[in-house]
């Protein structure tokens, strides 16, 4: 990994931050296939300090990538099914103008390193069916596995599921 480029788990410590993080990158990243209400709603449930802190005390692993010693983005993830060694990334946003630079695969890389570490096979993740985003997972080795729509308070998200071997 270039050496501008450090990538550490973070801590309940750091939840102001990855607050901080989400509030810059959230709306860009949806405003084009989620209706503002819908933004909003998703952000209050997601990222909001307690919620943050909330999905740390049940086991998501955060990871925060800093480039130049500024945070730039962040990824989770956690256990899915203990039978077949699957985790699910939970997230993967980057700073908009941090997009487009390679810096999301070094962290996609991280988090796969990550779970291989805890013995995964499979890491599965959710994009919605709209969001640009898919071609880059597919571009670093995940493929569709199926479509799934999961009701988020009076909202919908209709997504695919990828998945990627890791073994």
């Amino acid at each position: 990994m270039n050496s501008n480029f450090h990538i550490r788990q973070a801590t309940p410590a750091d939840v102001p931050l990855l607050h901080q993080l989400a509030a810059r990158i959230w709306e860009p990243t949806y405003c084009r296939i989620l209706s503002k209400e819908q933004i909003d709603y998703m952000f209050e449930k997601i990222y909001e300090e307690e919620a943050l802190l909330q999905q740390l005390e049940e086991g998501q692993v955060f990871l925060l990538l800093y480039a130049a010693d500024q945070p730039i983005g962040f990824a989770a993830f956690s256990l899915k099914a203990t039978t077949t060694a699957t985790y699910k990334l939970n997230k993967l946003y980057l700073l908009p103008e941090a997009q487009g630079k390679g810096t999301g695969r070094k962290l996609l890389e991280a988090a796969e390193e990550a779970v291989r570490a805890r013995g995964a096979k499979v890491l599965e993740l959710n994009v919605n069916r709209h969001n640009p985003a898919k071609l880059f997972y597919e571009t670093c080795g995940y493929t569709i596995a199926r479509e799934e729509d999961i009701p988020i308070g009076p909202f919908w998200m209709n997504d695919f599921v990828m998945q990627k071997r890791l073994v």
